[in-house]
């Protein structure tokens, strides 16, 4: 039974999201605050972390990010009112890998959760193979999630490794947003490209030595992203 952590101040929501995510099949445990959150994710294991932003003693961004260096296999699902874009576009860089916005509708949550879940699972999968995977300049190890490029390993959050992997799948070929979008996180919604494009910019900052004309992944204007292996693009 996948185990879930909500961390949410108000009473009524987070209650709310115990039942029927209980109901739904998951053994849930809670937090009211920050620090609380921040001690259970550290000290427990959880395929699915939600976190809302704004809690007392400390917010879900910096939450997030401590989560994120101490465990950075840790899957998060940010659930919070503050939904402009630089909200979302903080959030992603703290290190999230998906955000819903307050008041939501259940059904989306279930279906997001589930989604995440799946996909932990599924690079589980792929970490327990050990299987290194090689194209040209870059290797990627799924069990400590690394990629190698020029001698140099770099450390991968749970989505950049995700989409790392589907691109490597299709290396030299643009893949369409609709096609990661789905394959990363299980579903597809124009409202997400925001988020994909996010995760895209920092997976350039860690593998590109210039990020602003990457050598490796490629925006493909109107279809997507391409990854070229060898560091230039062949076309």
């Amino acid at each position: 039974m996948p185990k879930l952590l909500i961390a949410d101040d108000d009473n009524e929501i987070r209650e709310l999201l115990e039942f029927d995510l209980s109901q739904s099949g998951y053994q849930v445990d809670s937090a009211k605050d920050g620090e609380e959150a921040l001690q259970k994710a550290l000290s427990g294991n959880y395929d699915l972390i939600l976190l809302d932003v704004m809690m007392p003693k400390m917010n879900g961004f910096d939450v997030c990010k401590h989560i994120r260096n101490a465990k950075p296999d840790s899957v998060i699902l940010m659930l919070t009112a503050k939904g402009t874009i630089n909200d979302k576009t903080q959030g992603f860089n703290s290190g999230a890998d998906d955000y819903i916005v307050k008041p939501f509708d259940i059904q989306e949550v279930l279906l997001r959760v589930r989604a995440l879940v799946r996909r932990n699972k599924s690079t589980e999968n792929k970490t327990s193979s050990n299987e290194i995977l090689k194209i040209g300049d870059i290797e990627l190890f799924p069990d400590s999630l690394e990629t190698k490029i020029k001698e140099k390993k770099i450390k991968l959050t749970p989505t950049e490794f995700e989409i790392l992997y589907c691109l490597m799948q299709h290396f030299n070929n643009a893949v369409t947003l609709a096609v990661l979008l789905d394959e990363v996180w299980g579903y597809n919604s124009d409202d997400d490209v925001r988020m994909l494009r996010v995760h895209v910019g920092g997976l350039r900052q860690k593998i590109e030595e210039n990020p602003k004309i990457p050598g490796y992944l490629h925006t493909v204007t109107n279809v997507g992203y391409k990854l070229t292996p060898f560091g230039e693009d062949n076309n």
